[in-house]
């Protein structure tokens, strides 16, 4: 594939700085190809050197100020090798913006992680029932191994501000809007009031990972584990409870997104995965707590979505997105919106506080076997 075939991305230029800073990896002129297109950040797998590699570099035209951060992405990554979270091995960050050699933006590299990332229900095939759960599973306890970390000693302690996070959240997130409208969305800003004054005061703080599901995870060809949990752009020091909103909201997408071409999932029961009940079992059990109400946490994850489909419907509309399906995600705007505020009105079934059975059923087990809740060395 020669430059210039893959927007926003000069391939030449990327094979010249490969030989020139890393020339370890270099082994000739490298082949580029788009993974992921303009939602979030911009992906491609890079081939032709001695080992394939990931470049990430920010979506084309509308940037929002704090968002699309690529030291940020690449210092938590970074910061995470070795954890019990996995993570890609990080190779550079580059502010290419002066000199404009390869994205003209500041991107990082990164070693290709094998694998395959899960998010169509065709991908389950050849998967059986008990594999599918057991990933599942896995992926909820990665999530507390996330939140058990000490920001500190991964040298993450000024990665962001736990006081005062979902006030700042709420905020953040309201000039996101703003700086997205195209068109008028009164059931979104119905949703981001309520959020407002429903808020609730954060218990504890932990590194977040900001869009944990299950295709932002890539599973080993060679076992139902998890290789590397990708997409950290919106990592930051926060309530976890977040995470798990995000995670519950995306689980549960196909029940709020009619159309699965606009918002396609893996997630079906009837190929064995778990209900996300189970998960934030899994997930409580992990970390020896019992998980709160997560209605409020459901409704923000739902907002936020919102508010990024209503950003990509802006700059589809402008020109400058790059893949397929974007002239239909404007209209996960309503429904999402909804979804939030059903979440918000305390319908039955919508508010879910799970994980005390667990969390003390593992202490008693725990106790039984002379163990510590969070296992030896968190």
């Amino acid at each position: 594939m020669t430059a210039g075939t893959v927007p926003g991305l000069d391939v030449a230029g990327a094979s010249a700085w490969l030989v020139e800073t890393h020339p370890e990896l270099a082994d000739g002129a490298l082949r580029a190809t788009v993974i992921a297109g303009g939602k979030s950040n911009l992906t491609y797998r890079l081939d032709g050197g001695l080992v394939p590699l990931v470049l990430r570099r920010p979506p084309l035209g509308h940037v929002l100020s704090s968002a699309h951060d690529m030291a940020r992405e690449h210092r938590v990554i970074a910061a995470l090798r070795g954890s019990a979270v996995p993570v890609p091995e990080v190779v550079d960050l580059v502010d290419d913006t002066a000199d404009a050699r390869v994205t003209g933006t500041p991107f990082f590299v990164m070693r290709f992680v094998e694998g395959q990332v899960l998010a169509h229900r065709a991908q389950n095939d050849g998967r059986s029932p008990a594999a599918l759960r057991s990933v599942s599973i896995e992926l909820a306890e990665v999530l507390a191994d996330l939140h058990a970390i000490d920001p500190a000693r991964v040298g993450l302690a000024d990665f962001g501000r736990g006081d005062g996070f979902l006030e700042r959240q709420l905020r953040t997130w309201r000039r996101q809007l703003d700086a997205s409208r195209s068109r008028d969305v009164p059931t979104l800003d119905r949703l981001q009031e309520r959020l407002g004054e429903r808020r609730p005061e954060t218990a504890r703080t932990s590194l977040v990972h900001g869009d944990y599901r299950l295709d932002n995870a890539i599973i080993a060809p060679d076992a139902p584990r998890i290789a590397a949990v990708l997409d950290w752009e919106m990592s930051t020091l926060g309530d976890p409870l977040v995470d798990l909103g995000i995670f519950g909201m995306y689980w549960n997408i196909a029940d709020i997104a009619e159309d699965a071409r606009v918002m396609p999932t893996a997630v079906d029961p009837a190929a064995g995965y778990p209900g996300f009940d189970e998960l934030v079992d899994a997930y409580a059990a992990r970390a020896g707590i019992a998980v709160p109400a997560l209605s409020w946490y459901r409704a923000f994850a739902a907002y936020k979505l919102a508010v990024i489909a209503e950003g990509i419907h802006l700059r589809y509309r402008s020109g400058e997105t790059v893949g397929d399906g974007f002239d239909r995600i404007g209209d996960l705007v309503e429904p999402l919106s909804a979804d939030g505020l059903r979440h918000l009105s305390g319908d039955p079934g919508t508010d879910i506080r799970l994980g005390q059975h667990h969390h003390e059923r593992a202490h008693q087990e725990q106790a039984h076997h002379g163990q510590h809740p969070h296992g030896q060395d968190r």
